[in-house]
């Protein structure tokens, strides 16, 4: 039984090599044999030609060794396979027990998509690949490739390149250090470190992982990806990018930074507008601006800016709060202009200074537009300005007038002036014992006041009308709260965390309810999203093929 199942193994060994078949001579002007100069050889001179399994070579001379059916080539060497592919060396080696050829010297490659050019070529006929590792270039009717490595599968058209790699056209330029390109679409897909250079503009994109449409310029990355563009720097976990269109969208951890007018806006999905020059940004959407080395954190639902660098008006709409070390607020909507350096605050605004409340109809903050430091506050129309007193539960300063003006110094509130039937309530305590000698309410046309460290040192009457100083025991209770008088303690954002807690009570919202209107993206984003995944589930699946040298 054992010498049967060896007979039946030999059998099928010997019938697989006898399938192998032999290069098979076409034309030659000249042959002959030198056993001692090519042992095993035939020499081949003039006008050689050979056939194999469908494919032909043509050169000036050769050897064939028939034994080892292997080729060797010399001299305007043409490998021909069928009408797939046309190949052009110096040199040439071709096995035809392997079907592999090794090609060195002016290397040149042509199909109907592309032409490739390198000094030494490997081109395995079986898995149907061309490869080099010294270098080399690929041109096809819309870009020109540069690799040191490069892979080209004939079958799919793709070209997959490593080390050192650019794509160049008129329009633009790709440095990357691998990806695969598709010579019959011109797509690119980028799976390392990567720079997409507009040469009209500047525009620069940076992405570690990502697709490009070297045709549409449509662009989409989803890691570390960067859009650089002229007053604008765009970052996100994921970005999408139409340059004709001048759109772009981000999803995730977004960043975009003003670079003139130094201001960073945050989010988790955000649309940009290049010739609007707008941007919108939602989920957990927050501006931040620098003031004297110290930031300003603004936050609502939604954000938008739109308006050239230096013209720029930042919309900031619902459930809006603020946040700088010195001065917090809260309100439902906010108007910045970078023209006039005004910022409004409607709906039921607040301001916090140190232990100051500041309310009023409008509250308005001015910035000096060279310094980008706070200059001025203006609250309009019942104003009121409330200073918790931290010894009493019950006790509050107040000032309250038709408007209050106040003055900033170093992004500090310096001074402030009541304008029009102004009122204030001072409880007096001794500076050392702490305890509370009097109640002093006074009334006037206005009121100034001087602050240090967000407390008020200094106060002056202007056309005063009435005023009485009452101990503590004697001061009416009907009295201690002017009319209007809310507290709003509890709303102050205390640390940078709290501008994102939202007051609205949303346990009764249901999730489907709550998808805002921009949170589906742009049919082309979901486009290109599918094109770029099916692309990476198939590199993942792609079996990694290991090249044998000769």
């Amino acid at each position: 039984m054992k010498r049967l199942f060896v007979l039946f193994f030999l059998l099928i060994t010997a019938g697989s090599f006898s399938q192998t078949k032999k290069i098979k001579v076409l034309s030659s002007e000249y042959s002959e044999a030198d056993e001692k100069k090519y042992p095993g050889a035939t020499i081949l001179i003039g006008n050689v030609k050979i056939a194999h399994e469908g494919a032909t070579l043509d050169c000036k001379q050769a050897l064939l060794y028939k034994k080892e059916n292997i080729f060797k080539a010399l001299g305007e060497v043409v490998i021909e396979q069928g009408d797939s592919i046309i190949q052009y060396s110096d040199f040439a080696v071709y096995n035809g027990n392997t079907k592999r050829a090794t090609s060195w010297g002016n290397v040149e490659v042509n199909d109907k998509e592309m032409k490739m050019s390198t000094d030494t070529l490997y081109f395995d006929r079986k898995e149907q690949v061309l490869y080099y590792q010294s270098g080399g270039t690929i041109t096809d009717k819309k870009n020109t490739l540069k690799s040191r490595k490069g892979t080209y599968y004939l079958e799919e058209k793709k070209f997959s390149a490593k080390s050192r790699v650019t794509v160049v056209n008129p329009e633009h330029f790709l440095e990357s250090n691998h990806l695969d390109y598709y010579t019959n679409s011109s797509l690119a897909y980028l799976y390392g470190p990567s720079t997409i250079t507009n040469l009209k503009d500047s525009t620069k994109i940076y992405s570690e992982r990502g697709f490009y449409d070297t045709n549409t310029e449509i662009s989409y990355f989803v890691k570390r990806a960067k859009l650089f563009l002229k007053d604008r720097t765009v970052e996100g976990d994921s970005l999408y990018y139409d340059k004709r269109r001048g759109f772009a969208s981000a999803t995730n951890r977004i960043k975009v930074i003003d670079t003139i007018q130094n201001m960073v806006t945050k989010g988790n999905y955000a649309e940009l507008y290049e010739e609007k020059d707008s941007l919108f940004i939602i989920k957990k959407a927050v501006a931040i601006s620098v003031h004297d080395k110290d930031s300003m954190y603004v936050h609502g639902d939604k954000i938008l800016v739109t308006g050239k660098s230096e013209e720029r008006i930042v919309r900031i709409f619902n459930d809006v709060k603020i946040f700088k070390s010195n001065l917090q607020g809260k309100c439902d909507s906010i108007h910045t202009s970078q023209i006039t350096g005004l910022t409004r605050m409607f709906r039921n605004p607040v301001l916090w200074s140190g232990k100051s409340q500041i309310t009023g109809d409008s509250i308005q903050l001015l910035s000096d537009k060279e310094t980008n430091k706070l200059d001025s506050l203006f609250v309009l129309q019942n104003a009121f300005m409330i200073e918790k007193d931290s010894l009493a539960i019950d006790d509050y300063n107040q000032i309250k007038g038709r408007n209050i003006y106040g003055k900033f110094e170093g992004n500090d509130l310096r001074t402030m002036l009541v304008k029009g039937n102004a009122e204030s309530l001072y409880y007096s305590r001794d500076e050392e014992t702490k305890k509370l000698e009097t109640i002093t309410k006074e009334i006037a046309s206005d009121i100034e006041f001087t602050l240090e460290n967000n407390e008020i040192t200094q106060t002056k009457y202007f056309k005063k009308s009435e005023g009485k100083t009452f101990p503590p025991s004697e001061f009416p209770e009907d009295q201690k709260k002017f009319r209007g008088f809310i507290w709003r303690g509890k709303e102050q954002p205390l640390t940078m965390e709290d501008i994102f807690i939202s007051d609205k009570d949303k346990s009764k919202v249901k999730l489907k309810d709550k998808k805002p209107i921009l949170d589906k993206p742009k049919k082309e984003v979901l486009k290109a999203k599918r094109q770029f995944s099916k692309e990476l589930e198939k590199k993942e699946k792609e079996k990694v093929y290991k090249f044998k040298k000769e």
